[in-house]
């Protein structure tokens, strides 16, 4: 009898197997099939019909404007849409490219703003925002209206939208301008109650990077800081906004801060009263939008709506230029760290090898260096600059072009130039250095965990989170502290030819608008993208319209496949449907309560010091890359 039952059992789980592999080689072979008829698909597609006259080109920009995609892996994916972070991301030199070219383009007649899907990148997206406006202000002066449509417009959109020639909202939508500012978290209190000790060493009373897990509130040097930052920033988007909508200067503060009483006169109808202040020029529903724009162009008789072009398609239809010399563009975007790093980060090492590659490069006569980046590592920013800094005694000219952000290390790598040219709302500055060593000793006490044991020198346990901090370790990293502050400021004194004691001044971890930091002598001139392109060309001996060149990493052989298919890696994602699903089942269960959230986005800067495996990294990052 027993050996009956097992060998049933066995037969039985033989069985499983062959199924199990049965399914296996199927799924397999099905995956196999459908790689090889995407890619029959590719090479044997149509090419793009030529474009008909009277065609829109259809400006749908999704999620965030970057200057450089960040190259994702599967798992950062589906963790970000499990915490509902939208990753679609449009580079910022596609769009640019884009708008150019059709505005040259005799097949277009008009342009489309739908902005329902632009998520901006925070409130430090500026820069970008004003880049944007100055391409559809050059689209416009070629003679062709620009037309902006939205349900709804937050106020990152509405800066884009008032900039069009026309701007129309759904009689259901409205706009939400709220200003600038941000309310950061403080967790002394709560790191006093858990026993958590901060241990903040720092050097400038301005550098606010780790005041919150040392705090209860801003300190007065926050505030003074950021208040000035907020406002510059508010009066250049006012300004623009007024400008572009033909109103009185003053407007859009008057018309917040009458809001209450003017909504309930509007009979609280967000679309009417936006209507009454002008800031839009009528309501329309879809319909009504393509009846309109089909008057305003061409029909397609086909799609029962308006001739258009997507902004994929019509960026497909772009050939960039390969022949020739070029001025080279290394994008320096993200975070920086000592070692490599993918698209949409900096590595030290990466970073520095492509400024390299650009100048061994005899095509590339020049180079700019794209910066947006909060900083990070103090030696990985080194690393970048040194690099920089070879590049200029090889007799190539470097530019720096600042976008949204180019604070501390961002400023760092931007202290071997020619000519450093910012936008008047980049943030920058923030010249300082802070190290934090948080101890978890009393924590440790208080649930009965107590540590011990011999060592050979005080330095093995100088800093071990489970005790309590020894004040010679905290001298020593004082030290470290005190003396990377003073290398960058004698870096930038020398850079910006003037002394350690005038920099000192303005530096002290204290972060400016671009505005303000030319003023003061941090950088050389306002001015856009273009126009470091422009200046590097002209200091390389390039002629007016020089080919440009991104020096990148190359994709590896899946991601060109996926790309050689049209497929991005974030369709693959979204077809599981299994992030959302996840979200949705850690919210309704409460598993991820929103102190934890705001926590775990907080400290995300504590994990790179932990990643590099040292007991403590003097980092030169402003955390001031918006809420």
């Amino acid at each position: 009898m027993p050996n009956t039952t097992l060998s049933t059992l066995g037969r039985g789980m033989r069985g499983a197997w062959r199924l199990l592999d049965a399914a296996r080689r199927t799924l397999l072979n099905l995956l196999l099939l459908v790689l090889l008829g995407a890619l029959l698909w590719a090479v044997l597609k149509p090419s793009a019909p030529r474009l008909q006259d009277k065609t829109a080109l259809v400006l749908d920009i999704r999620g965030a404007v970057v200057e450089q995609r960040a190259s994702l892996s599967l798992r950062a994916q589906v963790l970000g849409q499990a915490q509902g972070e939208d990753k679609e991301q449009t580079q910022l030199r596609d769009v640019l490219a884009v708008l150019d070219a059709a505005a040259k383009d005799d097949k277009i007649s008009h342009a489309v703003l739908m902005l329902d899907q632009f998520s901006g990148g925070g409130y430090s997206s500026m820069a970008t925002l004003r880049e944007l406006a100055q391409a559809l202000e050059r689209f416009k002066a070629s003679g062709k209206p620009v037309y902006a449509w939205g349900s709804d417009y937050d106020q990152r959109q509405y800066f884009l939208a008032a900039h069009a020639t026309q701007v129309w909202l759904h009689p259901m939508g409205s706009v939400m301008i709220e200003g600038f500012g941000r309310q950061r978290s403080y967790y002394k209190d709560l790191f006093d109650k858990v026993g958590i000790k901060a241990n903040v060493i720092k050097a400038g009373k301005y550098k606010s990077a780790a005041e919150g897990y040392a705090a209860n509130g801003p300190s007065a040097e926050t505030l003074e800081s950021e208040g000035m930052l907020w406002n510059t920033l508010w009066t250049s988007y006012t300004a623009s906004v007024e400008q572009a909508r033909k109103q009185p200067a003053g407007s859009v503060m008057l018309a917040i801060d009458s809001l209450p009483a003017s909504l309930v006169a509007a009979q609280g109808n967000p679309a009417k009263w936006a209507l009454q202040r002008q800031w839009v020029d009528a309501l329309k529903t879809g319909d009504e939008l393509r009846e309109l724009l089909i008057s305003q162009g061409a029909k397609d008789e086909e799609g029962k709506t308006f001739r258009q072009v997507s902004f994929n398609d019509y960026l497909a239809r772009i050939k960039p230029r390969t022949d020739g010399d070029a001025v080279g563009v290394v994008v320096a975007e993200g975070g920086i760290s000592d070692g490599t790093a993918g698209p949409g980060s900096i590595g030290g090492l990466s970073t520095a090898k492509l400024i390299r590659q650009a100048r061994d490069n005899d095509k590339v006569k020049a180079l700019v260096l794209r910066v947006n980046s909060p900083g990070g590592s103090a030696f990985g920013s080194e690393l970048v600059r040194r690099e920089l800094e070879l590049t200029r005694k090889a007799g190539k000219p470097v530019v720096v072009s600042m976008g949204n952000l180019a604070a501390s290390g961002g400023y760092w790598i931007s202290m071997a130039a020619d000519e450093v040219i910012a936008d008047e709302t980049t943030i920058t500055g923030s010249i300082g250095v802070v190290g934090l060593l948080p101890t978890a000793e009393v924590a440790l006490d208080k649930l009965g965990i107590h540590t011990g044991g011999a060592t050979t020198t005080w330095l093995t346990t100088g800093y071990d989170p489970k005790r309590a901090l020894d004040p010679r370790f905290a001298q020593l990293v004082q030290s470290v502290v005190d003396g990377t502050y003073r290398d960058f400021t004698i870096l930038v004194a020398t850079a910006r030819k003037s002394t350690p004691e005038k920099i000192h001044e303005l530096a002290q971890g204290r972060v400016w608008a671009g505005k303000d930091s030319q003023a003061r002598g941090l950088v050389d001139r306002l001015g856009s993208y273009g126009d470091a392109i422009a200046t590097a060309a002209k200091l390389g001996k390039l002629a007016a319209g020089a080919r440009v060149e991104y020096i990148e990493t190359a994709p590896g052989r899946f991601q060109r496949l996926l790309r050689s298919l049209g497929v991005a890696q974030t369709d693959l994602v979204a077809s599981t449907g299994f992030a959302n699903g996840l979200q949705s089942l850690m919210v309704s269960t409460g598993l991820l309560p929103p102190v934890v959230q705001t926590l775990s986005h907080d400290l995300g800067w504590l994990a790179d010091v932990a990643d590099r495996r040292k007991p403590f990294a003097a980092s030169a990052h402003c955390l001031c890359d918006g809420p």
